[in-house]
């Protein structure tokens, strides 16, 4: 049974590993190419500074997925919306994990006044789609060919969940 926590510095590497696992063999990650030790330091320390929260799970004490949010956007008034990731290691998906990390993950950005989160979602990641929309999001657009990998052209779903009923910002 895999333990659910925050990620430490010392999880990087085999986050990393379970990240250009997707990278090199999937559309999960529309990154072409694996992201060296110092690109993921860079990724790692966005995904925990300010108001972030990075996830990981562990399995006898095996990091073995991981779920984050960073800023969804530069602006200013993006301030409150989030875009999350949740990556598992090949063997632990379709056993709940990949649930289990969204839902605390939106349980943390709850308690931090998080509003919204989106998150972007390539057309042919059914697994990742059902997994967002089992978790309350809802479809809010699809983008055509926003993007390509592996010689053809990618489909962007991006979904959201509101996380409370703020009638203001204020």
């Amino acid at each position: 049974m895999a333990v659910i926590r925050f990620a430490t510095p010392a999880d990087a590497a085999a986050m990393r590993q379970i990240f250009n696992q997707e990278v090199e063999h999937s559309t999960a990650s529309w990154e072409w190419f694996p992201l060296s030790h110092d690109d993921w330091r860079q990724w790692f320390h966005a995904h925990t500074r300010d108001n972030h929260v990075l996830l990981v799970a562990e399995d006898s004490g095996e990091v073995v997925g991981f779920a984050g949010y960073g800023s969804f956007r530069d602006k200013a008034g993006y301030v409150t919306t989030v875009e999350d990731s949740v990556f598992l290691k090949a063997g632990y998906r379709g056993h709940g994990l990949g649930k289990q990390l969204l839902q605390q993950l939106l349980a943390e950005a709850r308690t931090r006044g998080v509003h919204a989160v989106v998150a972007a979602v390539t057309s042919e990641n059914q697994a990742s789609l059902a997994l967002h929309l089992g978790c309350g999001f809802a479809r809010a657009g699809l983008l055509p060919q926003a993007g390509h990998k592996f010689g053809r052209w990618l489909d962007l779903y991006l979904l959201q969940i509101i996380l409370d009923n703020k009638p203001s910002p204020s």
